[in-house]
């Protein structure tokens, strides 16, 4: 369903438009790669004189990421076609390769803005490393439908609005796990006659 319509006119400004992609390479191993492209939608004069033309992209970001089947990064590479001060801003592209060796599922989101807050780091690249565990979680989604019969609880239970322990979904996709009011009683354990 969209939003509804606004309630008075107005006049576009600013799109970020952020993109991600994932491949199964052959060697056993994912790649994702996402690109961040910020647009104005009315020309502007740059510091150089020049004029900056509506559409024309003020940032555009690209990063990839290769991960193993436990969500651990093994390469990560960044790079830029446009950003306000060239060079500048695209000479921090190698700290991007710390990346290796952080898990997607594990504080990832805290570990990026350790590693590269303020100025350790590019604003946009840091936010758009933010997306990733999500993106990498659909890509091995389809890949691993058929689990194992397992007695963990599934890792993305309470993660979201509709997957709360307590919820619909929860109750016919994980009925072991649901918790809401009218979830069975939890069976006492068998008591060993030996």
């Amino acid at each position: 369903m969209p939003l509804s319509p606004p309630d008075c006119a107005r006049e576009p400004l600013h799109r970020r438009s952020i993109h991600i992609q994932s491949y199964e390479r052959e060697d056993g191993l994912w790649d994702l790669e996402a690109e961040l492209i910020d647009t104005k939608a009315y020309d502007f004069p740059k510091r150089s004189g020049r004029l900056h033309r509506a559409g024309e992209p003020v940032h555009h970001m690209l990063l990839r990421i290769t991960i193993d089947e436990h969500y651990t990064i093994t390469a990560a590479e960044v790079a830029y076609e446009a950003a306000p001060y060239g060079d500048f801003c695209s000479a921090i592209a190698p700290a991007y390769e710390n990346l290796v060796g952080l898990n997607l599922l594990r504080r990832f989101r805290h570990a990026v803005r350790e590693r590269f807050g303020r100025t350790a780091g590019c604003t946009h690249v840091t936010e758009l490393a933010q997306v990733l565990p999500t993106a990498a979680i659909q890509t091995m989604a389809g890949r691993r439908r058929v689990r194992p019969v397992s007695r963990k609880r599934p890792f993305e239970l309470d993660g979201c609005h509709a997957l709360r322990v307590d919820g619909p979904v929860v109750r016919v996709h994980h009925p072991d796990w649901y918790e809401g009011p009218d979830a069975p009683e939890p069976k006492p354990p068998a008591l060993d006659a030996g």
